[in-house]
């Protein structure tokens, strides 16, 4: 980690009162705790209070909250506020893998264990193993299996820290879902005005040993070094984030992703594509007020993908007024329904294959006794959901996966692709 270190660490509850406490370097003291309180109450007015870093006095106070419990950690060094943050969120999942909840009660239950792990997880004020798997296997929750003389595990004693040695698995296989989220904005007169894809690659690892694995994609960089065609096929990825078993160096050297990987599941790795997407699922409506008492809701929804793909899971949410009664409701495909707690009309569509177009229709009865210049309601947007498998809107392709072992074993990889609606709001009526 870059700069400075931490000189203590301090779990306080809802109050200000100091849980536990663990003092890495001997240049701070409990006082720090009240202080530190003191400035929060102080700030509690003020619109920058959200900002997570305190100064006071040569002290910055780094800090997050998690239901009822404040985490902190004080430096007298010029510390990397972000790593420090990341850092107590880590602690968090931690602490949520030996207690289920993270709370003050869970804390005051557990105050060995707590001290143990902040103990290991860090070192004379630098962060160390925040790996929960890792920890729970020379940290145990059950004082009656600490009577055993343990053996740091080879994770901690070694440089691949989220991997521990000996696994066995009877049949090997990787599962890998490439999983895009869609966000988009429409405003009321049909313009995008925002538009992204978020993607993951989501692995679910059973691999016995050490396996070392190879990741290739339709990457337009590596491509164009290894001197092939990127007519069409090759994508352009932004914000690239790996989880720390990917080594990053053989990365930005030839655009190869290796790593060891982590047992179970975790994400390999998330990015961000920020051109212009097409709606998926575009919707138009209409609204007519009949009379003072009647209103009809026609609505559009059409799929704008290949035919090949089908959306499944399809759920429109229109707003309706609030004092909508006695919804008479007919669609061309799916069904509709009256959310009277959400003020909406959920129209549902199991399958909905791309260049196809479907229509609902709904009339409600509204309350006569609504005047005409009463306050206009609030808008809410009409929200989409959906599903599309086998399908990527970046077009991302996993070229190969290779897995290598010494023992020489085969593994299975499986990969599938699948599109989903993110943030998806179009506000039309």
């Amino acid at each position: 980690m870059a700069g400075g270190a931490v000189s203590a660490m301090f779990l306080l509850d809802i109050k200000g009162r100091v849980l536990v406490w663990r003092d890495y370097r001997g240049d701070v003291s409990a006082v720090q705790a009240e202080r530190f309180f003191t400035k929060l109450i102080e700030k509690e007015g003020d619109p920058q209070s959200q900002d997570p870093v305190v100064y006071d006095n040569g002290v910055t106070y780094m800090f997050i909250q998690h239901s009822n419990v404040y985490l902190m950690v004080a430096a007298r060094q010029n510390c990397n506020a972000a790593s420090l943050l990341f850092f107590l969120h880590r602690v968090v999942d931690v602490l949520k893998h030996y207690f289920e909840e993270l709370e003050e009660e869970s804390l005051r239950d557990n105050f060995v264990v707590v001290y143990e792990l902040l103990d290991e997880m860090m070192d004379f004020g630098y962060p160390q193993y925040t790996e929960a798997r890792i920890l729970s296997e020379f940290i145990k929750t059950d004082a009656y299996r600490m009577e055993v003389t343990q053996r740091p595990p080879m994770a901690v004693t070694n440089a691949v820290s989220w991997r521990s040695e000996g696994i066995r698995y009877k049949k090997n296989e990787v599962f890998l879902d490439v999983v895009e989220s869609v966000n988009i904005m429409v405003n009321s007169n049909g313009q995008i005005i925002r538009s992204d894809v978020v993607g993951a690659l989501k692995m679910r690892t059973y691999l016995s040993g050490m396996p070392e694995c190879k990741l290739g994609l339709n990457d337009r960089v590596l491509l164009e070094a290894q001197g092939r065609s990127t007519k069409g096929k090759a994508i352009d990825l932004d914000d690239i984030k790996f989880h720390q078993c990917v080594r990053l160096a053989r990365f930005e050297n030839d655009r190869t992703i290796s790593f060891i990987p982590p047992d179970g599941s975790f994400d390999l790795m998330t990015y961000r594509l920020s051109t212009q997407v097409k709606p998926l699922i575009w919707v138009e409506a209409q609204v007519e007020r009949h009379s003072r008492s009647r209103i009809e809701i026609m609505v559009k929804a059409r799929s704008q993908f290949k035919e090949r793909s089908t959306a499944t899971n399809v759920e429109i949410e229109l707003p309706v007024p609030a004092d909508s009664t006695n919804p008479n409701v007919r669609t061309s495909m799916g069904s509709a329904s009256y959310a009277p707690e959400s003020d909406a009309l959920v129209w549902k569509i199991k399958s909905f294959p791309g260049g196809k177009e479907y229509m609902m229709r709904a009339e409600f009865s509204l309350p006569s006794i609504t005047a005409e210049e009463a306050t206009p309601e609030r808008k809410a947007p009409v929200r989409v959901k959906f599903e599309i498998p086998y399908f990527t809107v970046s077009g991302i392709q996993v070229r190969y996966l290779k897995i290598i072992e010494k023992s020489g074993y085969h593994a299975l990889p499986w990969v599938r692709y699948i599109t989903m609606a993110g943030e998806y709001e179009l506000r039309l009526i």
